[in-house]
């Protein structure tokens, strides 16, 4: 099964003459695993939000699951998101005030799919995973925002995982990490990724960290618009 498919990708912000994305052909299998290099301002980021349904390209198609995304309606790509792709951001995106606890299961809040695929106690999941990841359960009821770093990355992976979405995202997650705390959690998200099945898209300028995946990936291979003009 594929997980990904894009096919005669075009994308250019407004106002701008360069096109920053030209992907003619990528496929990503269902449960594969891929790390995604390239400098910064190459376009990674574009990228994933094309994937994820935020922007839509101006010619191309892209297809997650069976589903081109760019026939939805933009409601249609919100829900789609919601109950099929957990995303891990480079920031975290944590809500600050709600506590770890809260911010892990809000995928099940919005989507009642994930909720199901959670189990019938999603709470009961979300502890499990939290465990996994190796967060203490002391601090699991505090707001996300009195959390460390490191402790905030945990609760953010856990929640792109919860509810067993097929495809995950990650964003330069680890950027902020010693090189050792990189290595266990890159680690653990591979474990966790693996457990669930879930296709995993990790994106990072940090291209020592690709011998962890299923095949590792320059964005220059893919998109045209990034290669050099021969002189």
């Amino acid at each position: 099964m594929t997980a990904l498919r894009i096919t005669d990708l075009v994308f250019r912000w407004p106002r701008q003459a360069a096109v920053c994305l030209d992907i003619p052909s990528f496929e990503l299998a269902a449960g594969e695993r891929i790390f995604l290099h390239g400098p910064s301002g190459s376009g990674k980021s574009t990228l994933l939000g094309l994937l994820g349904g935020v922007a839509l390209p101006q010619r191309g198609n892209i297809e997650l699951l069976g589903t081109d995304i760019t026939r939805l309606s933009g409601r249609a790509r919100d829900r789609f998101r919601a109950d099929h792709i957990g995303f891990l951001f480079q920031q975290f995106n944590l809500l600050p005030w709600l506590s770890a606890m809260d911010n892990v299961l809000l995928p099940c809040t919005f989507s009642t799919r994930r909720r199901e695929r959670a189990g019938s106690a999603p709470r009961a999941e979300a502890e499990r995973m939290l465990r996994h990841l190796d967060l203490d359960a002391a601090s699991w009821d505090k707001p996300a925002g009195e959390l460390s770093v490191g402790q905030q990355q945990r609760v953010a992976a856990a929640r792109a995982l919860i509810g067993r979405p097929e495809i995950l995202i990650a964003d330069e997650p680890t950027s902020a990490l010693d090189a050792e705390r990189q290595q266990v959690f890159i680690d653990l998200l591979l474990q966790e990724s693996a457990a669930v099945g879930a296709a995993l898209v990790f994106v990072s300028h940090d291209w020592r960290l690709a011998a962890h995946f299923d095949r590792s990936i320059a964005l220059q291979e893919i998109n045209a618009a990034a290669r050099e003009v021969p002189a």
